[in-house]
C-alpha cells in the first residue's frame, strides 16, 4: 500500500517506501526519507503503538528531519499497510510478540542498515515501545540511544493490569477463542471515534487529522484487540516489569510519560525508570497516553527532552 497523501497530512517529500518480508514470511510496508537540512546526525527509527500507521507520524517525521536526521519507519504486522494475520483485517492479533522482533530484525537488516546512515536511533510509542525494551538487551545493540513514548509495561488501572485478567486471557485462548475480539470489543477503528471522552489526545486538530486519514482509506484503520493479543501482550508487559529485567537493557532509554494516561500505566514507567542502570524518564503533566498527538504546549516539552538526550540535535549545537 502506498502511503496515503490527504490536504491535512501531506506526505513527506522524498519518501522512499516499499515492502520487506520477514523471516516467517510476513509482508510488512517501510517508508524512509533523508534529511531536510545537510547536517547528517544519522537516522531515528520510528516505532508506532497498537492500530496506528506511519501516516500517522508524518508530522513527527518532518520535525525529525528538520532537526537533520533521516527517518525511518514501519508498520508492524497486523495493522497499517503491513499484512493482516487474520481472515478479519479490522482484528488486532497477535499469537507471541517474539513475532514482532521478527519485524524489527526484518526491517533493520533489509532497511535501515543497509539504506540508512548511522548512527541509528529509535523512537518508539505505547506498544512500540515495549517491543524496543525487550529488544534492548540484544548485543550488539540496534540503536545508540532511545526515546519511548508512553511505554505499554503495564495497562493503567488496576483491573486491566490484574493476574485475573492475564488468565482469563490464557483460558479463553486455550479453549479456542484466541482470535476472537476481547469482552465488548469491536470492528471500529480506534481512530474513528469521538473526540469527547477519548483517552488518547486533548488536541482535536490533531485527533481528527487521524480519522480523516482512515476516513481517506478504511484499509488503514484497525479495531478492538483480540483475547489472543491481550494475553500476548500481558506475556511481553511481564517480561520488561520482571526484577532481572531492567539491570540488563544495553540501549540508554529516555522514557517519557503521560501525567494523564488512562492507557498505560505511568507509575510502572516510573519504577521502571528507578531499576535501570542507562535509563531515565520524565512525566509530561495533563498529557493524556498519545503525546506526540497531544496540544502544542505538552509536545513542545516533549521535543525538548528528546534534543536533550539525542546526540546531534539542536540542544547539542
Amino acid at each position: 500500500m502506498d502511503l496515503v497523501d490527504i490536504p491535512e497530512n501531506p506526505v513527506p517529500s522524498g519518501a522512499v517506501t516499499g515492502a520487506i518480508t520477514t523471516s516467517d514470511r510476513f509482508t510488512l510496508r517501510f517508508a524512509r526519507w533523508r534529511p531536510t537540512t545537510r547536517k547528517g546526525l544519522g537516522t531515528v527509527c520510528v516505532f508506532t503503538g497498537r492500530a496506528e500507521f506511519i501516516e500517522k507520524y508524518f508530522e513527527t517525521i518532518g520535525e525529525l528531519r528538520d532537526r537533520g536526521f533521516s527517518v525511518a519507519a514501519l508498520d508492524w504486522r497486523g495493522q497499517g499497510g503491513s499484512q493482516r494475520l487474520l481472515k478479519n483485517p479490522r482484528k488486532g492479533h497477535i499469537d507471541d510478540f517474539s513475532q514482532f522482533d521478527r519485524d524489527l530484525a526484518a526491517f533493520m537488516e533489509k532497511v535501515v542498515l543497509p539504506d540508512c546512515t548511522p548512527p541509528y536511533f529509535a523512537l518508539a510509542h505505547s506498544m512500540g515501545g515495549n517491543i524496543l525494551l525487550r529488544n534492548s538487551r540484544r548485543a550488539p545493540a540496534w540503536f545508540e540511544r532511545q526515546v519511548l513514548s508512553a511505554p505499554m509495561l503495564e495497562l493503567a488501572g488496576r483491573r486491566a493490569s490484574s493476574p485475573y485478567v492475564h488468565g482469563l486471557a490464557e483460558i479463553l485462548g486455550l479453549i479456542g477463542l484466541g482470535n476472537s475480539y476481547v469482552p465488548g470489543g469491536s470492528s471500529t477503528a480506534a481512530s474513528v471515534r469521538p473526540f469527547k471522552g477519548n483517552v488518547l489526545t486533548l488536541d482535536p486538530g490533531r485527533f481528527h487529522r487521524n480519522n480523516d486519514i482512515i476516513d481517506a482509506e478504511p484499509g488503514l484503520g484497525l479495531g478492538s484487540a483480540t483475547i489472543g493479543w491481550l494475553w500476548a501482550a500481558g506475556e511481553a508487559m511481564r517480561e520488561v516489569m520482571h526484577p532481572d529485567f531492567a539491570p540488563r537493557v544495553r540501549v540508554p532509554t529516555l522514557m517519557v510519560a503521560a501525567g494523564d494516561d488512562r492507557v498505560v500505566s505511568t507509575r510502572a514507567i516510573e519504577s521502571l525508570a528507578f531499576r535501570m542502570k542507562i535509563g531515565s524518564h520524565i512525566v509530561i503533566p495533563a498529557a493524556r497516553h498519545e503525546i506526540l498527538m497531544e496540544r502544542d504546549s505538552i509536545r513542545e516539552q516533549f521535543w525538548a527532552a528528546f534534543d536533550a538526550f539525542v546526540p546531534g540535535s539542536p540542544v547539542f549545537g
